[in-house]
């Protein structure tokens, strides 16, 4: 059978298309077919992991009418501004982070449920660095009350400090914890 589109080639591709109800049948030679775009069976997506971090934060955007509006908004490292990063959907460097923190925290906070990544920590020492987390934060806090004059407020945050900084043992548990 010959090709139905030039008529010329012997027909060695058979496409059925279906559409609305109705089947349509053609024989095409190979040339016609690429020539067509009927031979590119990939069903592979379409986008990257960029284009679909880049769709979430475009619907951010739009969802708060705010944060739509950073036109000069730019890292200052890299030269990457904050338009071109929600059209590409990758941070320059690392210090993009920093420059553009205010509007990837809500983008962070819907993938991954928290601005911050903090590691698995290991079971047996689990309790220990959640203390010495929650330490590190209250000596942070501690530091701006203090700053600010508010020393009664910084007073009661040094007391949980001391009462958190005697449960841990220096062998690395932490009283009461089971070992």
């Amino acid at each position: 059978m010959l090709c139905q589109e030039c008529r010329k080639n012997e027909a060695t591709i058979h496409i059925i298309k279906s559409s609305d109800g109705k089947q349509t049948e053609l024989f095409l030679c190979e040339h016609c077919a690429h020539d067509r775009d009927e031979l590119d069976f990939s069903y592979e997506p379409k986008f990257s992991l960029h284009q679909l971090f880049a769709g979430l934060l475009n619907q951010n955007l739009f969802n708060n009418r705010e944060a739509s509006s950073f036109p000069g908004l730019q890292c200052p490292s890299c030269g990457l501004t904050f338009a071109q990063f929600s059209q590409v959907g990758r941070l320059g460097c690392s210090e993009c982070f920093t420059a553009f923190e205010e509007q990837l925290k809500p983008l962070l906070r819907k993938i991954h449920a928290g601005c911050s990544h903090r590691g698995k920590i290991p079971f047996r020492i689990r309790t220990k660095v959640l203390y010495l987390r929650e330490i590190d934060e209250l000596k942070e806090d501690m530091q701006q009350k203090v700053l600010n004059e508010k020393f009664e407020e910084a007073a009661v945050l040094r007391d949980r400090i001391r009462q958190l900084e005697a449960q841990i043992i220096d062998t690395g548990t932490v009283k009461g914890e089971n070992q």
